[in-house]
C-alpha cells in the first residue's frame, strides 16, 4: 500500500505541474454549467415582433399592451406596410408579426368577430409553434375578459399542473447532463491520455519493470481522476444550487454513490482507451468524439431520444451516460429513491466491471 500512495502521490504532482489539465479539470466544468445554466436554454423569451396596426383602436391598444407586459416578447418599431414586415423578417430583426385589419374594434363589437394574422418565422419550426401558442393564449386570455359571462353549452377547461418543475426553469434539465458530460470528459479522456503519454515519453518501461505491479500503474493513474472528478463533482453542485437555485430534491448520499459508479464506470473506459491508442492524439479523439458527442446526443438532456429512430434509440443503450442521466436526473429533481433507479444502476455496474476487466485483461505489460 505505501507503494501504491507513492505513486498516486506521483500522479497527483503529475496532473498540478499540467497548467492545460488543470484547465481543464476545473475551468471546463464551470464554464460549462455557467454557460448551459445561464446562456442556453430551451425556454422561448425576449422574441421580436413587429406589429402593424390599420385599426387604432382600444382593442388593438389593450391587445398590444398585453404582449408587451409578457417576457416572451419584445416589442420592435411598428411596421407601415407588408413589405416591411417582410424585408424585417429577412434581416433577422423579427421572429414574428401581427397584422391588425382596419375596423377591428368596430369589427369585433358588430359582428362578433374580427380577424388577427400571426406570422412566424418558421425556419426554426419549435420556436415559432411556441410563438403562436403564446400568442394564441394570450388572444384568447384578451377575449375571456371582454365577455366573462360567455359560456358554450359544452365547456371543458384544462387546468395546468407541471410536476418537479413548476417554474419551468431550463436550467434543471441542462444541469444533469452537463454533469455527466463532463465526467466523460474529465475521467475518460484525461484517463486515456496521462497513460498514453507514459508511453510516448518513455517512462512506461520504467514503470514497468519496477516491482511495482503493472495492474496496480493502472489503479494509480486513475485513483487521482477519481478524486478530482468528485471534486469536479462538488463545485458543480454547489454552482448549481447557489448561482442556478436548482433545489436538489433527493438524497445526497444516493447521488454521490451514483456518481462514483459512473466515474469509476468513465476511468474503465478510459484505460480501455488507452490500451488500443499509440498516441496522445489518438486518445483524445477517440475520447472526445467517440464519447462526447454521444453523451450529448444520445442522453436525452438535449434532444429527446422518442424522437429519434429506432436505430438510435437502440444504440444509446450501450451509452453508459444515459442511464447516469436518467438516474441523476430521477434523484435531484423528483427525489426517487434507490428502488426506482436500481435497474440503471445495475446496468451502470455491470458497464463498469465488464470495460474495467477488459481493461485491466488486455493491458500490455511489454511494450
Amino acid at each position: 500500500m505505501k507503494q501504491l500512495f507513492a505513486f498516486i502521490r506521483k500522479e497527483f504532482y503529475h496532473v498540478f505541474r499540467d497548467r492545460r489539465t488543470l484547465l481543464i479539470l476545473f475551468g471546463m466544468p464551470v464554464a460549462q454549467i455557467l454557460l448551459f445554466g445561464f446562456a442556453l436554454s430551451s425556454e422561448v423569451k425576449n422574441i421580436g415582433v413587429a406589429i402593424l396596426d390599420n385599426a387604432h383602436d382600444v382593442q388593438t391598444e389593450q391587445i398590444i399592451s398585453k404582449i408587451q407586459s409578457s417576457s416572451y416578447f419584445q416589442i420592435k418599431k411598428p411596421a407601415l406596410n407588408y413589405k416591411e414586415i417582410e424585408n424585417r423578417f429577412k434581416e433577422g430583426e423579427i421572429k414574428c408579426a401581427i397584422l391588425f385589419p382596419a375596423n377591428f374594434g368596430s369589427d369585433l363589437y358588430k359582428t362578433g368577430g374580427a380577424q388577427i394574422q400571426i406570422i412566424a418565422d418558421a425556419s426554426d419550426p419549435n420556436t415559432a409553434t411556441t410563438v403562436t401558442n403564446y400568442l394564441n393564449t394570450i388572444i384568447n386570455n384578451y377575449q375571456q375578459e371582454l365577455n366573462p359571462t360567455a359560456r358554450l353549452s359544452y365547456q371543458i377547461i384544462p387546468e395546468m399542473r407541471m410536476l418537479y418543475n413548476e417554474d419551468l426553469n431550463g436550467s434543471l434539465n441542462f444541469i444533469p447532463g452537463v454533469i455527466a458530460l463532463i465526467f466523460m470528459i474529465v475521467s475518460t479522456a484525461l484517463t486515456s491520455v496521462a497513460v498514453v503519454r507514459e508511453k510516448e515519453l518513455g517512462t512506461m518501461e520504467i514503470l514497468l519493470v519496477s516491482p511495482f505491479k503493472p495492474i496496480m500503474v493502472l489503479i494509480a493513474k486513475a485513483v487521482p481522476y477519481l478524486v478530482l472528478s468528485l471534486i469536479d463533482f462538488i463545485i458543480i453542485l454547489l454552482l448549481a444550487v447557489f448561482f442556478l437555485n436548482i433545489e436538489i430534491q433527493g438524497s445526497l448520499v444516493l447521488i454521490f454513490a451514483e456518481s462514483i459508479l459512473f466515474i469509476i464506470t468513465c476511468l474503465s473506459l478510459g484505460l480501455l482507451i488507452s490500451n488500443v491508442t499509440a498516441s496522445q492524439q489518438t486518445a483524445m479523439l477517440i475520447s472526445m468524439m467517440g464519447m462526447m458527442l454521444p453523451t450529448m446526443l444520445l442522453t436525452g438532456f438535449m434532444f429527446p431520444l422518442e424522437n429519434m429512430p429506432k436505430a438510435f434509440q437502440w444504440f444509446s443503450y450501450i451509452v453508459p451516460s444515459k442511464y447516469y442521466y436518467t438516474i441523476i436526473k430521477g434523484i435531484m429533481l423528483k427525489g426517487l429513491g434507490f428502488s426506482y433507479v436500481w435497474k440503471e444502476t445495475l446496468i451502470l455496474a455491470g458497464m463498469a466491471s465488464g470495460l474495467l476487466f477488459v481493461a485491466l485483461k488486455n493491458f500490455k505489460i511489454r511494450l
